[in-house]
């Protein structure tokens, strides 16, 4: 039996590429779209000099193509350059990329129903770097394309990041850009960008701006120039009701119904599931102490104290009680039994039984 490729990583690619080390294919797939442009930016940016770039580096898309045509564009010769780079964009709208063709194929010209794509990975062009950018979806893997492009070790799979590795996330983001953030900073990006890794590097980039020339990014370089409001902010809302402070959690429930475009009652059922569920997950633990329990909930131990204090007020028979009517709240944000009530007032119900269970 073949032995298994090993899966392509981006530090794997990042660190060939600037070796000089080429794959001839690139199949980059999978739900999270960032890592899989910033491939594609680094090959088309790094892999050919500005000189070959115009005859000998094509970007063509989905929706333009069939899979006829991109094997015809992989198999064209470069022009006086050693090798040419194809860019493949939407990959996921080429309607017959992961379907057979019945073509004549060896010596008898005996017809076989076979996939384009799939028989030239088996034998890809020498000269050309092809980069497949499959994107929001993966191929099914039991299918022939699918277990061919694992085994031949062209193919990078970009999976959504979890909740709780995004302030981690951005933490490692920030340090690549000689950024130090605040544990409580990185917790606010993450809950208010939630896991759309473009736009958090997009906004730390613009943070590195404006903190002209200072390296570390606080809680209120975030409020200032990613346009969190300072008192009304999910962080904020998570703090008030950790506190059971009804004045201040309904000011901010208000400021969110009143501005219902930035502050999404998804998003605000979102922020409640994820801090009473890490708090069912306090209660939970047998062993309380502090590096433990942190990563049983997923949350740096510096925030560990605010669930301490929370898990007094709430307990769990509270808890579950809170965790049903969340899945209520969810069910009547989608129009199933809300009538014609309105999502700002749904979301002031929902905080009222929140505190008064």
């Amino acid at each position: 039996m073949a032995k298994k490729a090993e899966g392509l990583t981006f530090e794997k690619i990042s660190s060939e590429i600037k070796a000089k080390i080429y794959k001839p294919v690139y199949f980059l797939e999978g739900e999270e779209p960032y890592y899989i442009d910033l491939i594609a930016d680094l090959i088309a940016e790094n892999v050919l000099d500005e000189s070959e770039r115009e005859f000998n580096q094509s970007i063509l898309y989905g929706k333009d193509i069939d899979s006829v045509r991109l094997i015809s564009e992989a198999k064209r010769f470069p022009m006086m350059a050693e090798r040419q780079v194809l860019i493949i964009k939407e990959a996921q709208e080429i309607k017959d990329l992961e379907k057979t063709t019945k073509v004549t194929v060896g010596t008898k010209r005996k017809e076989e129903e076979i996939n384009l794509l799939e028989e030239y990975i088996k034998n890809p062009q020498p000269t050309t770097l092809l980069v497949i950018c499959f994107k929001y979806k993966t191929l099914d893997k039991r299918k022939s394309l699918g277990k061919t492009l694992v085994q031949s070790g062209y193919l990078f799979n970009s999976t959504k990041l979890y909740e709780n590795e995004l302030p981690g996330w951005i933490e490692k983001y920030s340090k690549g850009q000689g950024l130090r953030i605040q544990p409580k900073a990185a917790f606010l990006i993450a809950e208010y960008l939630g896991n759309d890794l473009s736009r958090i590097s997009n906004e730390i980039e613009k943070l590195k701006i404006n903190l002209k020339g200072r390296t570390e990014i606080s809680v209120e370089d975030v409020q200032n120039f990613i346009g969190i409001s300072k008192d009304y902010n999910v962080f904020e809302l998570q703090n008030a009701i950790g506190k059971r402070d009804v004045v201040k959690a309904n000011q901010i429930i208000n400021y969110f119904a009143a501005n219902p475009k930035e502050n999404p009652f998804v998003f605000v059922i979102a922020n409640f599931y994820s801090f009473f569920s890490k708090l069912l997950l306090y209660h939970g633990a047998p062993d309380k102490s502090q590096y433990v329990v942190s990563s049983v909930m997923g949350i740096k131990p510096f925030f560990l104290k605010d669930y301490e204090s929370a898990s007094r007020i709430y307990t769990t028979d509270k808890l579950r009680k809170i965790i049903g009517y969340l899945r209520e709240y969810d069910l009547k944000s989608k129009g199933m039994d809300a009538g014609d009530v309105e999502s700002s007032e749904l979301m002031k119900e929902l905080l009222f039984k929140i505190l008064h269970c």
